[in-house]
């Protein structure tokens, strides 16, 4: 005979006890059926909140009334779809029920309290009228079928509300129930009886319990739980995406699993399948083909290491600490008597080697009176300072990681603290039990959730997450969305999933807690937002939706983003940019960042500040890791002026070129920022920098396009228009070059400890000689690369390519690649 477990699910109450019949009949069929069964779907909590009005004395008139009309609701539902269904019985039962309670909720309000042994009571109705259901369901499809009521078989001891089970006890009291399967046997889940013969229930949710415990009492061959999921996941589905199903657990570590907040299974149940080596099958009521979870003394082949990663909420950690507990014989004895003699639960116990202190977690709502006993147990000690002040810490959780075969896997510790330490998580307290089948930290309970999906991630997925946010929807701060947008899919299939949840411009800011859709009509959203971008809205909504992996993308070239990003990353996020101001900041602030950098763990990542999307700035820095040193650096390190320069090779004036470039888009809208030469010197002290060299913006020497005589002022048409009034002296300029055999360039160049941006004439056996069109080219002099330089070269203008390098420095920031 198999023992069947059903609570409650998403379904109807009358569909899901026609479903229950079908699963129960079939079992029946095949070897024998006892059905447990739990109350209809929220009626243990209207029965709870019915005690706490009436014993408070308020009016639970409306809240009686619904709980009679969806017990009445389910019989006539069930007289609708079953033909032979008889319900007059079963109204009567369900009415004198009600009676009683109304009886026992009048007594609660006249004395304003609840007795807990009436309470008992009350809580089981729901389980009784269940079991008094299920039973005309079967008598009405002809089904010979006999009901069991717990209070002549189970024993348990114990709080009323919260007993434990003498299965032995209980076991004697079985001898004649008919377990031969001739008929369908049928238990209210949740109840049981003390020694005086008080009725006394197994804890909320305990049916799964009583199922244990019957299936122990009759020697089921089987025990099976339904519920309204496929089974057992290595996390919880509703807050891991990817939470993967498991085929089989040992009883030990559905133990762990269950007492560390795996809410699919009862931490009580496992106890008397496991002594008794029952197989347990976890198995989903509105799935019935799905295989299930299977407990047992049969370990997985599948899952040979960790199985899951859990986690409790509400935790309170009291550490109690002092010079009188080191040496002093008892002390934790004595701590843990005064937490028993009050029945106060204890999720987990560490001690210091020194002795001198033990710390240890309860759940929050026994946090009060647990404090209120240790400082009235320790007065003498706590009066005299031989124990410090008991300190309490709340709103904490414990996340526990799960799995026999960790005892033999090397490395698993580092990998589950690096996880916390990559979600930005600190260790309040850690665990570790001598069978090595789980370890468990105590951590702020608002980091959990990021906490345990960042956990699984790294231990049972193989996808990467990156989590971006761009500011900025420029020229390229649009390129680069279209790109993400084209490449999104094939990065999918690649394990690695790039969702934008944020975008923002000066004004507005845009966040959708699903991933924003590139393709739809994302402008026309950030336009009608309300929301305005700051770095603590990006954060908590980083936190909110417990994004692994958030990165800033700064596509603008302003100031005022550029000097939060020290605040970016104390939140948690990784910063990617092309903006060239914080890296041109005050030596100060350039030292911040990398600091910052270290103190966080997060990346900053600017690759296409200079040279846009050739990789400069990495491989600069990887020569230097390498030991080599900076002799001399020359470098066209702007695009659009490598253009306009190329150009007066090739016969065109400086306003001509100047046209084309801007027409082109290679130019900033205002030209001017171009042939100012600023630009140049931001990229050439941040290669100054990068080199070692400590130096500011104004200590590079600039030597603009225009001319000092030319006056450049007026709105950007004017100031096009009179551009031409310099192309005689630059005509001359390109003259005498071409005299000497060489072309004129602009040049941004490190020597001595100097940096120069100006107008050079080189000849044809210089590195910078054929870079045009828009290339940018780096001539690196160094130890390693002497007498030819190391050059880099490639386009350098326009957003395509500058987005290109956005997003490869996006992609570094996948933790596999963080260094």
């Amino acid at each position: 005979m198999k023992v069947l477990k059903f609570g409650g699910s998403s379904l109807a109450d009358a569909e899901r006890y026609l479903r229950v019949k079908d699963i129960a009949m079939a079992c029946h069929t095949e070897s024998g059926a006892a059905i447990v069964l739990s109350a209809p779907k929220g009626v243990t909590n209207a029965l709870s909140l019915l005690c706490d009005e009436a014993a408070s004395g308020k009016d639970y008139g409306e809240l009686f009334a619904k709980l009679n009309m969806v017990l009445f609701g389910i019989l006539e539902d069930l007289q609708t779809n079953l033909p032979n269904f008889k319900s007059a019985d079963l109204a009567e039962f369900i009415q004198q029920t009600l009676n009683e309670l109304n009886q026992h909720l009048e007594g609660f309000a006249l004395l304003r309290c609840a007795p807990e042994q009436v309470v008992a009571k009350i809580l089981s109705i729901g389980e009784y009228v269940s079991v008094n259901i299920f039973s005309q369901i079967l008598t009405s499809v002809g089904q010979a079928n006999s009901i069991i009521d717990p209070v002549d078989h189970i024993i348990a001891e114990g709080d009323y509300l919260d007993s434990i089970c003498d299965v032995s006890a209980s076991k004697a009291r079985f001898t004649d129930v008919d377990s031969s399967g001739k008929q369908v046997l049928i238990m209210p889940g949740f109840v049981a009886v003390n020694g005086a013969g008080e009725k006394v229930t197994l804890g909320r949710n305990g049916s799964d319990y009583s199922a244990a415990i019957l299936a122990a009492c009759i020697d089921a061959e089987c025990c099976e739980i339904w519920t309204d999921v496929d089974g057992v996941y290595n996390a919880d589905p509703n807050q891991v995406e990817g939470a993967v199903l498991l085929d089989k657990l040992t009883y030990q570590e559905a133990m762990e699993l269950s007492y560390f907040g795996a809410k699919v299974l009862h931490p009580k149940t496992i106890g008397p399948i496991a002594q008794h080596h029952i197989p347990c099958l976890i198995r989903n009521t509105l799935n019935p083909s799905a295989p299930g979870t299977l407990i047992s003394n049969e370990a997985s082949t599948k899952w040979t290491s960790v199985k899951g990663i859990s986690h409790l909420d509400d935790m309170t950690m009291f550490n109690v600490a002092g010079p009188g507990m080191k040496g002093m014989v008892g002390m934790a004895s004595r701590v843990f008597e005064v937490m028993s003699r009050a029945n106060i639960s204890i999720s987990l116990i560490t001690q210091s080697s020194s002795e001198y202190s033990i710390s240890f977690c309860i759940h929050s709502k026994d946090a009060a009176h647990a404090q209120d006993l240790l400082e009235d147990s320790f007065a003498l000690e706590l009066s005299n300072q031989l124990l410090d002040p008991i300190e309490v810490r709340h709103d904490l959780a414990i996340v526990t990681l799960v799995g026999d075969g960790m005892r033999h896997s090397e490395g698993l510790a580092a990998k589950f603290f690096n996880s916390l330490a990559q979600a930005r998580v600190n260790n309040v307290a850690i665990a570790q039990g001598s069978s090595e089948r789980s370890i468990s930290t105590v951590i702020a309970a608002n980091k959990a959730k990021k906490a345990v999906r960042v956990v699984h991630q790294n231990f049972f997925s193989s996808l990467h997450s990156i989590d971006a946010f761009l500011v900025g929807c420029g020229t390229v701060g649009q390129e680069f969305l279209g790109q993400v947008a084209r490449q999104q899919a094939s990065l999918l299939e690649r394990n690695i999933k790039l969702n934008v949840y944020g975008i923002a411009n000066s004004k507005k800011l845009l966040l959708d807690t699903k991933g924003i859709d590139l393709n739809a009509d994302w402008a026309n959203a950030l336009q009608n937002s309300d929301k305005a971008l700051s770095v603590d809205t990006l954060q908590d909504f980083a936190h909110a939706n417990s994004l692994v992996n958030p990165v800033l993308i700064d596509c603008t070239s302003s100031s005022a983003i550029a000097d939060q990003y020290p605040h970016m990353m104390e939140s948690g996020f990784h910063v990617v940019t092309p903006n060239k101001k914080a890296n041109t900041a005050s030596t100060e602030f350039y030292q911040l960042l990398r600091d910052t950098v270290q103190k966080t763990n997060r990346q900053f990542l600017y690759e296409t500040t200079v040279g846009a999307g050739l990789p400069v700035i990495e491989n600069l820095q990887k020569l230097f890791y390498a030991g080599d040193e900076l002799i001399k650096f020359e470098g066209i390190l702007s695009g659009s002026l490598s253009f306009v320069f190329g150009k007066l090779d090739e016969g065109l004036s400086l306003s001509e070129a100047t046209n084309i470039a801007k027409k082109n888009g290679f130019t900033e809208p205002d030209p001017r920022d171009d042939l100012s030469g600023m630009d140049v010197a931001r990229k050439l002290l941040i290669m100054a920098r990068e080199a070692g060299l400590t130096l500011e913006l104004e200590d590079i020497q600039i030597e603009p396009v225009l001319p000092e005589f030319f006056d450049a002022s007026g709105s950007i048409d004017d100031f096009m228009a009179k551009l031409p009034e310099i192309d005689s002296h630059y005509a001359d300029k390109i003259s005498a070059a071409k005299q000497e055999g060489k072309v004129l360039r602009y040049v941004g160049s490190i020597n001595q400890g100097k940096c120069v941006v100006n107008i050079q004439a080189v000849n044809e056996s210089h590195p910078l000689f054929m870079v045009k069109e828009g290339e940018n080219a780096l001539a690196i002099h160094s130890h390693y690369y002497q007498p030819i330089p190391y050059v880099i070269r490639g386009y350098g203008a326009g957003a395509a390519v500058t987005a290109a390098g956005v997003f490869a420095d996006v992609m570094r920031t996948m933790p596999w690649k963080q260094s």
